[in-house]
């Protein structure tokens, strides 16, 4: 049977026995929703300044669900391929290429 984990109320971080436990808890829930939460932020936890960095950048950022049709998938995906980049990246880039356009900006 396996040991139960602590419970992550989304408050605070429970305690841990070992660090494989702590290890096991992180795998199970998502470090980027409890540093939302505040509970982590980058500088008060030890980590390599480039991971810092990513975490810090990512933070500003904020999921959104969009509904497209299947046959838009298949295309980006293709188009995505051809480029040798994800096809979420390339999505990524054409709203910011929009946006910039309705702006009037020029690319920078």
């Amino acid at each position: 049977m396996a040991k139960k984990l602590p419970e992550f109320k989304g408050k605070e971080i429970p305690e841990f026995a070992t660090e494989e436990e702590a290890a096991e808890f992180f795998d199970s829930y998502s470090f980027a929703e409890a540093m939302e939460k505040g509970l982590f932020k980058p500088e008060n936890v030890e980590l390599a300044p480039e991971l810092a960095a990513k975490i810090r950048e990512r933070s500003k950022t904020k999921k959104v669900t969009l509904r497209l049709r299947l046959s838009q998938i298949e295309d980006a995906k293709m188009i995505a391929r051809e480029k040798d980049i994800p096809y979420q990246t390339l999505i990524r880039s054409w709203i910011v290429e929009g946006i910039r356009r309705e702006r009037g900006e020029q690319r920078a």
